[in-house]
């Protein structure tokens, strides 16, 4: 059971529709929708967050994703499935979303990866689909929402 409904929340409220509108200018950026799905995917299961990863396993699948590399995103490295630009944005993720682990949290391997898949504004949308699906995370973990009624596409 949820602790609080956010949606009921005057200030939360307010809070939510500004950060909704902000992620929007990720959406039509030039980066492809399996590999912002795969960051939001592999993001969501280091923070734990049913809800998210209800959403985006659910929109990824609807997309066109395969069962087999659903499956296998939390053991990306140890398998054959993603291209060498989707292994750069999940080992970016990884980094990303796990910054309190180290003292220099990403790599130069790892960001030299990204700058050898992806110009300088589908790294931007990288950077930016990290720090949103860890807000998200974050709200949704320290609220107590439940995933598994997310409907494909509500989003």
């Amino acid at each position: 059971m949820a602790r609080i409904d956010i949606t009921q929340s005057e200030t939360a409220g307010k809070f939510m529709k500004r950060f909704v509108t902000a992620s929007r200018a990720l959406e039509d950026g030039g980066l492809a929708e399996t590999t912002q799905e795969l960051v939001k995917i592999r993001a969501s299961q280091i923070n734990g967050c049913g809800v998210c990863l209800d959403a985006h396993v659910k929109d990824a699948a609807a997309a066109g994703e395969t069962p087999v590399r659903l499956a296998l995103i939390a053991a990306w490295r140890d398998t054959n499935v993603f291209t060498d630009a989707e292994r750069a944005a999940l080992a970016l993720t990884e980094e990303g979303t796990r910054i309190a682990d180290r003292s220099h949290p990403i790599s130069d391997a790892t960001w030299a990866e990204v700058t050898k898949h992806y110009d300088d504004d589908q790294a931007a949308i990288l950077i930016g689909l990290i720090a949103v699906i860890n807000t998200y995370n974050r709200i949704n973990v320290l609220t107590g929402q439940l995933g598994g009624d997310y409907v494909p596409g509500a989003w």
